[in-house]
């Protein structure tokens, strides 16, 4: 009767645990999905040469921060430095993004509001004074925000 009543708490218990690690899991899940598929949509932008929409992800904030030969900081001035050096289609060339990781950073209450990315790309160009391949590596930092996950710090190098 006694180990009965064991397998029967024991079965409880091992519910109760899914119901509250089962959601985290799943969350953590969709939410590396949805950076995946962010990432993805900037690539497409990036092939139709919209640096608009290529900057969707991120985070519009003075403290926005984009690593490269400078630092810039700001979403208006790396937008704008995205358009000077990338002024027409054959300057953008074609992008494309591999080694993606999405590594969630969570808070105590097991949800992640940030999130650190990693992995390389690829820009195939015409060479007309440009680099006609230029490869490299970057991390990209994701804050999750009301307006859903946006880069808040992008190292490109």
């Amino acid at each position: 009767m006694q180990h009965r009543r064991l397998s029967r708490l024991g079965g409880w218990m091992l519910t109760v645990a899914l119901v509250i690690v089962a959601p985290m899991a799943r969350s953590a899940t969709d939410d590396a999905a949805q950076i995946r598929q962010i990432m993805t949509d900037q690539q497409t932008a990036w092939n139709r040469g919209d640096i608009d929409a290529f900057m969707q992800p991120y985070k519009d904030a003075p403290d926005t921060t984009f690593i490269g030969s400078k630092i810039r900081k700001g979403y208006r001035p790396i937008l704008e430095n995205y358009k000077k050096n990338y002024a027409s289609k054959e300057q953008m060339g074609t992008l494309s993004y591999s080694d993606i990781e999405v590594r969630l950073l969570p808070c105590a209450d097991g949800q992640a509001a940030y999130a650190m990315v990693t992995g390389r790309f690829h820009l195939d160009r015409n060479a007309h004074g440009s680099a006609a391949k230029d490869d490299g590596v970057y991390s990209l930092l994701w804050e999750r925000t009301s307006a859903g996950w946006k880069i808040v710090l992008d190292h490109s190098s």
